[in-house]
């Protein structure tokens, strides 16, 4: 169990409770149900049992029945991919984006991707939104608008200089949009190096393939941003060579004039008090090479890889809005009811919230004030644009894609990552049970589970976090020797 001194902050309720789980019988075997869910801060619960019979003889070779855990419960990790909700779980799912986008970019004979997938063009580009109005910042000349010099972590950065004139409503509608307007700039992306390379879109598939890895990031001032791994391939992916003609270069200059061309916008009609507007990205794109060694850039793979599995595990909550929907879950956010008026001709209004479309009463939300207007923008224009569901991810400022994706042959997949994990712990546990030496297919698993809960006492969440702090800091430890070990060989070669 970890010193007591770690816990010497806890309130008298938290650490009482600590104090009755860590006096169970079953203590030892509950601590060691989270140090195998890595910590997990919220762990679900599960009875049931299972059986290994041999399918000839029928002998039962092992039984495992959870009525003699602590609890009658067996806990296993939520895997949950948000920071904010489960660190440990969140930990094993940026690892895993990590590897699936360095895969990418190094090869990895493991998953199938060869090493010369390095000789590929390949570009790390941020698409960033356009200005819905002028917000505190920080240039790197000179002061703020505002004439002051904030500092770092001034809670002013990213809020409106203006509240009454800032577009809260284009924000979120860009945010809900943003899906969208990228797969019209991926379309129009393999027209412009079709153009350079002076083929048809026909031809271009035939000789080269477009690759890329994506992840979304919210800015303080609540617009969501892309950052993506852009690579070209021959025409059956990272196994193939791509043609003479597709450089690095040419990538570049056709990215930059995919990201500007009129294709590459979203048209969002009138509606009620709201004009028509067109979105398209800001005039901040970047687009830079991914360097394969270190040589004085910090756009290494391993850098790039890092960078995109960190904002893999993150949404709207570094605006501060709550990583929970607010939505009314009687209608789902669109404030209608699902019974028809008297008439049988329109939807009533639901009783519920009142026709508001929210669970949560924004005005008492302990959110910053700037997300407090761009969550409200959400809810006003939920019944101008029904089919968008503003309201149902006003928690996300509007934004209702998926955080990290990817283009199908840019590397493997997550599910094969988790199968592969799942592989290797089947492995252990037979070898656990004494099984290993067996055929997996002369062995017949039965099982049963019924869920039975999810999270900790007060207690048991203290004593998890501690576990994971622990689980961290080994790794950290491991992870630090490891290198000064590969440092030591490097230098002695």
């Amino acid at each position: 169990m970890t010193d007591t001194a770690t816990f010497a902050g806890l309130d008298p309720v938290t650490l009482g409770d600590l104090l009755r789980v860590a006096g169970l019988p079953g203590f030892d075997r509950w601590q060691d149900q989270i140090k195998r869910t890595g910590g997990c801060a919220d762990p679900i619960h599960l009875r049931g049992w299972v059986i290994h019979k041999d399918k000839v003889t029928g002998e039962t070779l092992h039984r495992y029945s959870t009525e003699n855990e602590p609890g009658g419960r067996l806990r296993v990790a939520c895997g949950n991919r948000r920071a904010s909700r489960c660190p440990a779980c969140a930990w094993t799912y940026a690892g895993d984006t990590y590897h699936l986008i360095r895969a990418g970019l190094a090869g990895d004979p493991d998953k199938d991707i060869p090493g010369t997938v390095r000789d590929h063009p390949r570009v790390f580009a941020t698409f960033t939104a356009p200005s819905f109005g002028p917000v505190h910042n920080r240039p790197d000349r000179g002061v703020c608008r505002c004439g002051t010099r904030h500092a770092a972590d001034d809670t002013a950065l990213g809020t409106a200089l203006d509240p009454t004139t800032y577009d809260y409503a284009g924000a979120v509608l860009f945010n809900n949009h943003a899906g969208e307007l990228w797969m019209r700039t991926i379309n129009r992306l393999r027209r412009e190096i079709a153009k350079r390379a002076g083929l048809t879109q026909r031809e271009l598939a035939e000789t080269c393939r477009l690759s890329y890895g994506k992840v979304a990031e919210f800015q303080k001032r609540g617009a969501v941003h892309f950052h993506a791994v852009i690579r070209l391939d021959g025409p059956d992916g990272a196994g193939s060579a791509p043609p003479s003609w597709a450089t690095t270069d040419l990538l570049t200059d056709a990215i930059h004039a995919a990201a500007t061309h009129p294709y590459s916008r979203v048209s969002v009609p009138a509606a009620g008090d709201q004009s028509a507007r067109t979105f398209q990205w800001g005039r901040q794109l970047d687009v830079r090479p991914v360097k394969a060694f270190g040589d004085g850039s910090d756009l290494t793979e391993q850098a790039v890889a890092s960078y995109v599995a960190k904002y893999a595990t993150k949404a709207a909550e570094n605006t501060g809005t709550p990583d929970t929907a607010v939505y009314c879950r009687s209608c789902r956010g669109t404030g209608r009811s699902r019974r028809y008026d008297r008439a049988g001709s329109v939807l009533g209004r639901c009783a519920t919230c009142r026709g508001t479309g929210l669970g949560e009463d924004l005005a008492r939300l302990d959110v910053p004030e700037h997300a407090r207007r761009l969550m409200a923008a959400c809810i006003q224009l939920q019944p101008l644009y029904p089919d968008r569901q503003l309201a149902r991810w006003a928690h996300m400022l509007g934004f209702r894609g998926h955080f990290s994706s990817k283009s199908r042959r840019y590397s493997t997949t997550l599910g094969a990552l988790r199968q592969a994990r799942a592989d290797f712990r089947a492995s252990q546990e037979r070898a656990a049970l004494g099984l290993d030496e067996r055929e997996p297919d002369t062995v017949l698993v039965l099982a049963g589970w019924q869920y039975a809960g999810h999270g900790h006492t007060p207690g048991e969440s203290a004593l998890a976090a501690s576990i994971a702090r622990d689980i961290q800091i080994n790794r950290e430890t491991a992870r630090e020797a490891l290198r000064d070990q590969l440092a030591l060989e490097g230098a002695a070669a």
